[in-house]
């Protein structure tokens, strides 16, 4: 999943979208593609993604809908997310089957993910307690309590920078059926101040029963976190491991190499990175079985990661 690109197909459906362009012809069945409601132009208001979201309501029969993407509700610099938010929880009665959530898909031409200002994310997961499928893209401003699911399966937060106080709500929540966790760490320029503290709970993996792939990833600092990944608990039952995206250097890798084996994971991603040559070589021939992106090395002149503003 790209924040350059809209996604064609979510919760293993086709996505179908929902702008004010869309006629009441030629419409799918509600349960037969993954909605996105979205306005198509920069709109430094919200009343037009308001009608919209009332049109939608309108013209598809909502109670059979299984996967929603909310994308483009007005300029983020005007209207923030608790707007749609609001909007959405406040119809979440119309929404009795809804399964995977897709909140703020922007791409980067439409605003920065760090000008998504996203408020208290929590509401979403109350208001749908069936969602077994989540997905948030922006962090500024971002608040969580910690949650309790016996459904959801799969959650990715995508930030430039992901606050502390919210990892640290993953880790107090009950997420028994949870198999996939992704978090975008992003920088503390654009609020990301989580510590591997933050993210102990998590790598230990006893609130998590049922995960088998974890991303802790797009991080300045993910040197340490590789460090404290290579003897987490957690791991030894992972099928995948993502440490991607962040400032992932010889020195992460080594203390990576130096930890629990590897070598039971069916993919490692280590995409976006600072490695050398023979540091690549050598964690190709420590795990000459585990498939391998080490793909988009990066010059070391000057390190970033590779979404933060």
């Amino acid at each position: 999943m790209s924040h350059y690109e809209y996604v064609e197909s979510f919760a293993g459906l086709p996505v179908f979208d929902f702008t004010p362009e869309t006629g009441a012809d030629g419409l799918p069945g509600a349960a037969e593609a993954a909605w996105r409601v979205r306005l198509d132009d920069f709109i430094e208001d919200f009343a037009p993604f308001q009608e919209l979201f009332s049109r939608f309501l309108e013209a598809v029969d909502t109670t059979s809908v299984t996967a929603l993407i909310v994308g483009n509700w007005g300029a983020t610099h005007e209207v923030p997310a608790v707007r749609p938010l609001e909007l959405l929880t406040g119809a979440s009665e119309r929404f009795p089957a809804l399964k995977a959530l897709f909140f703020g898909e922007w791409l980067q031409e439409e605003t920065e993910i760090s000008w998504i200002e996203q408020g208290d994310v929590t509401p979403l997961f109350t208001a749908f307690p069936g969602l077994e499928t989540v997905v948030i893209r922006g962090g500024s401003g971002m608040e969580l309590s910690p949650l309790d699911s016996p459904v959801l399966r799969e959650l990715r937060l995508e930030t430039g920078g992901l606050p502390g106080s919210v990892a640290r709500a993953l880790g107090a929540s009950d997420l028994p059926a949870l198999r996939s966790l992704e978090l975008w760490l992003g920088v503390e320029e654009y609020g990301g101040d989580t510590t591997v503290d933050d993210l102990g709970p998590l790598l230990t993996g006893e609130r998590l029963p049922a995960l088998r792939h974890l991303g802790l990833q797009n991080a300045q600092i993910q040197d340490e976190i590789a460090a404290a990944a290579a003897g987490a608990p957690v791991v030894a039952r992972l099928e995948s491991l993502s440490l991607s995206m962040g400032v992932l250097t010889d020195e992460g890798a080594e203390a990576l190499l130096s930890g629990r084996a590897l070598t039971h994971l069916k993919r490692l991603d280590l995409h976006h990175h600072y490695l050398s040559d023979e540091m690549a070589e050598r964690i190709r021939a420590a795990l000459p079985d585990v498939e391998l992106d080490l793909g988009d090395r990066q010059k070391d002149d000057w390190r970033y990661v590779a979404v933060a503003e």
